[in-house]
């Protein structure tokens, strides 16, 4: 488990919790051993619920993760490894009881299980991302490379001929692909269809598309460029830029159903071109954070 546990995980230990038993005393005496600091139980009242009793003791636990994780986790394997329920079985309407403990417990199990997912998931990148970062702070070539390029971008700052500034633009992203090994591949045309960019990330080919325009970017542009994702193969996404950013109704429209984009900024652009992160990390964790929450924009000062 992280650290940091869900509160839908929370909720379904004490489900799980107030099911599994019947007796207080069998409750108990399950606590006190999978409960290191069994002194823990006594700020419960005995007297009370039996849900109650379960939710203050959780509660105890989790409002201090760090020094209880250990029993934590314990509790969430114990409750989730049960598959039989002996001491329900010599009470009253026993075969509804042990059906919903039963219930309770898979439930547990499936959320622990998704969790896990995650997390994997989650430590995978990370590893990934702090190689990379390890690999550009080491690599001078790189980091020369990445300076020059930082050059031409300011360079274009003055520009006022926005067509040409665009242009640009795409040649610059086209190096910061070239730099990190992402097999780039420049502006073309497809069926008629323009395309900024193209390159290629952990198996997933991203199409790009870039915006430098006075105010931000609008719902119409993201559509127009949601399209050509979507008339591609199923693991092709899409990589936005807008140097100045998007309007934030167009966020919640473009993150309210199944998007295949997500979206840089010049702010992200910068935080590239600066080290304070490198490109591949970047993508990454905004890949990540949108497929675990839908929401298809989280800038680098959000991280």
């Amino acid at each position: 488990m992280a650290k940091v546990i869900s509160a839908i995980a929370i909720q379904a230990l004490k489900e799980a919790l107030s099911t599994i038993y019947w007796y207080k005393s069998d409750l108990r005496s399950f606590l006190q051993n999978c409960i290191s600091d069994v002194g823990l139980l006594s700020y419960a009242n005995w007297e009370s619920y039996k849900r109650q009793i379960v939710s203050d003791i959780v509660d105890r636990l989790c409002s201090d993760q760090e020094r209880y994780l250990g029993d934590i986790r314990k509790l969430f394997h114990e409750v989730s490894s049960m598959d039989k329920f002996p001491h329900l079985e010599h009470i009253e309407d026993s075969k509804t009881k042990i059906a919903r403990a039963s219930v309770a417990v898979t439930e547990l199990k499936r959320i622990i299980n998704v969790h896990d997912k995650v997390t994997k998931e989650s430590d995978n990148i990370n590893i990934r991302m702090n190689a990379e970062r390890e690999r550009l702070q080491n690599n001078t070539a790189v980091r020369e490379k990445l300076s020059s390029i930082k050059k031409d971008y300011f360079s274009l700052l003055p520009l006022q001929d926005h067509i040409k500034r665009g242009f640009l633009l795409e040649k610059i992203m086209y190096d910061i692909f070239e730099l990190f090994d992402l097999d780039p591949k420049a502006s073309f045309k497809n069926t008629g269809e323009q395309i900024d960019g193209a390159f290629c990330l952990d198996g997933s080919d991203y199409l790009f598309e870039g915006k430098w325009q006075k105010g931000q970017v609008n719902s119409q542009d993201m559509d127009a460029f949601s399209g050509k994702i979507k008339r591609k193969l199923d693991n092709t996404l899409g990589l936005f830029l807008a140097i100045n950013g998007y309007s934030a109704d167009s966020v919640k429209i473009q993150s309210a159903g199944r998007s295949v984009i997500i979206l840089m900024t010049g702010a992200d652009l910068m935080a590239v071109l600066e080290e304070r992160i490198d490109f591949v990390s970047l993508v990454l964790r905004k890949r990540r954070h949108a497929a675990q929450t839908g929401n298809i924009l989280l800038e680098f000062a959000q991280f």
